[in-house]
C-alpha cells in the first residue's frame, strides 16, 4: 500500500489545493490549507508529492483509502489473461475448425490468444508449410482479429499472438 502524508505531516511551505468536491482552489500556504480542512472537519492529504508545489486534497482519510483500495481491485480485474492454444502440423480440418471456434470465443471475451505449434523431427525442414497453416487460420478468423505479435520461431516452437 502506498504511504500518504496527511495533515501536520505535510512539511512544505505551499501546496496546490483541491477541495472535497474535486474542484481546484489554487496555491495556498500550508497553514491556510490545514485551517480550511479543519473547518470542514476533514483531512488534508498529499496526493502528488513530486509536483512543485505538491498537490493536496481535502477529504476524509478513511473514505480516501477505501476509494484507493476499490481502484486497485478494479485494475487487478482488468489485467488481461492470455489463453494458449496448441495446433499440430498434421492436424485435420475439423480439428482446426474447433480451434478456430475457441479462438473466436476467447477473443470475443476480450482475451488475447497465443497459438503455438511444436515442430518435431522432419517438420523443422518444412517451416513454410507451418507458416501457411498459421496464415490460413488467421485469414479464416475474419476481420475483427488483430495480430498483436507476428509469427515468431523460438526453438522448436512457432507462435503468434492475436487479440480483438
Amino acid at each position: 500500500m502506498k504511504y500518504y502524508r496527511i495533515n501536520n505531516r505535510i512539511n512544505v511551505p505551499q501546496v496546490r489545493l483541491v477541495d472535497d468536491q474535486g474542484k481546484y482552489l489554487g496555491v495556498f500556504k500550508i497553514e491556510e490549507a490545514l485551517n480550511l480542512a479543519q473547518e470542514k472537519g476533514l483531512d488534508l492529504i498529499e496526493i502528488s508529492p513530486k509536483e512543485n508545489p505538491p498537490v493536496t486534497k481535502i477529504i476524509d482519510f478513511g473514505k480516501f483509502l477505501y476509494e484507493q483500495k476499490k481502484k486497485d481491485k478494479e485494475t487487478k480485474k482488468k489485467k488481461q489473461e492470455i489463453k494458449s492454444l496448441r495446433i499440430s502440423f498434421r492436424m485435420g480440418k475439423h480439428d482446426i475448425d474447433i480451434r478456430k471456434k475457441q479462438i473466436i470465443k476467447f477473443i470475443a471475451d476480450g482475451q488475447k490468444v497465443k497459438i503455438e505449434m511444436m515442430l518435431r523431427g522432419r517438420e523443422m525442414a518444412h517451416l513454410e508449410l507451418a507458416k501457411k497453416i498459421f496464415n490460413d487460420l488467421v485469414i479464416n478468423l475474419g476481420d475483427g482479429i488483430k495480430i498483436e505479435q507476428p509469427l515468431t520461431k523460438q526453438g522448436k516452437k512457432i507462435n503468434i499472438l492475436l487479440s480483438k
